[in-house]
């Protein structure tokens, strides 16, 4: 008995290290990859997974779903026809838009529109003297080869609204009107008649004036700009505040550099004031013969529209 004894007494540890070294050998179970069912390590790896485990290149690829996509890990780029990308919209090209479409220029985050000659377009600001069609500024550029594009309305001026239409630079920044897009040959600013008759001050017009011309300069930076001032009949002869508005503008076109044509004394200098239709408004006889006066001196300040674009000729058939 006492050798059996012993015999057990070495036996029992020799045993645990055999059971004890197998265990350690067993590579644990781990979920199917088909099946998903799990064998006794699944919940220990669960609770305490290795390094490896957590590593991208060594983790089981997710089963894909056309409903939610994987989406990309940080610093990768989203596979081709993700979710992610199939959900950004394509920017317009402004060079395809018919002319008359609006665009949103993302340069500045405002509607613009698109004409179809902007190299040759004059933009014309002004006020009831430039809106009509046959209006004397507007032949007056189309005379010397420009597109004319118009903002503004009659009863506006740098200061003056119209109760719908805000003065020239309330209405640009509010969108009262829309400029239009791209670089236009020439910028012109005409006005200063309802200023006159309302009221507004020699420093309310000045200063009005400076914020149209510097947006307007930061929004076309490459245009030629020119001013044409308040019609009346001169200061010596019942021109009175209109005339002395005509003569304010120049000096803001002076300290901005912008060529100006005064128009301050043109109705008695030119003896149109018997065509004037009303107090202010020319006839059709005024606004033609108005119209080849401004045509001449806008020449004269070398602001003519550029040639037109050489174009190959056609062969003959």
């Amino acid at each position: 008995m006492r050798n059996a004894s012993a015999l057990t007494r070495f036996v029992a540890p020799m045993i645990a290290v055999g059971v004890l070294m197998a265990g350690c050998g067993q590579a644990p179970q781990t979920p199917d990859a088909a099946t998903g069912s799990t064998g006794p390590a699944a919940s220990a790896q669960a609770a305490q997974p290795s390094a490896e485990a957590v590593t991208p290149k060594a983790a089981a690829a997710p089963r894909k779903s056309a409903a939610a996509p994987v989406a990309a890990a940080p610093g990768e780029p989203v596979a081709a026809g993700s979710a992610g990308k199939a959900q950004l919209a394509t920017e317009p090209d402004p060079s395809t838009m018919a002319p008359g479409s609006v665009y949103k220029n993302p340069a500045n985050g405002r509607n613009e529109v698109i004409v179809a000659n902007i190299r040759r377009t004059a933009v014309l600001i002004g006020d009831s003297q430039s809106e009509p069609e046959a209006g004397w500024p507007r032949q007056g550029l189309a005379a010397i080869g420009y597109n004319v594009f118009f903002c503004g309305r009659g009863g506006t001026g740098f200061v003056a609204s119209n109760g719908k239409t805000g003065n020239y630079i309330d209405a640009l920044q509010r969108g009262d009107w829309q400029l239009p897009y791209g670089s236009p040959g020439l910028v012109v600013i005409q006005g200063g008649g309802n200023d006159a008759a309302r009221g507004a001050t020699d420093a309310q017009i000045v200063a009005n004036a400076e914020r149209l011309i510097s947006s307007l300069k930061q929004r076309y930076p490459g245009a030629k700009f020119a001013m044409i001032g308040t019609l009346a009949r001169g200061i010596n002869y019942g021109g009175g505040r209109r005339s002395q508005v005509d003569a304010l503008l120049g000096t803001v076109a002076a300290k901005h550099s912008i060529p100006f044509v005064s128009v301050g004394d043109w109705l008695t200098k030119y003896n149109l004031a018997k065509e004037l239709a009303d107090g202010v408004h020319m006839n059709n006889v005024g606004h033609k013969a108005l119209g080849g006066l401004l045509a001449t001196r806008l020449q004269e300040l070398g602001l003519q529209a550029p040639p037109e674009l050489a174009t190959s000729a056609l062969p003959l058939g």
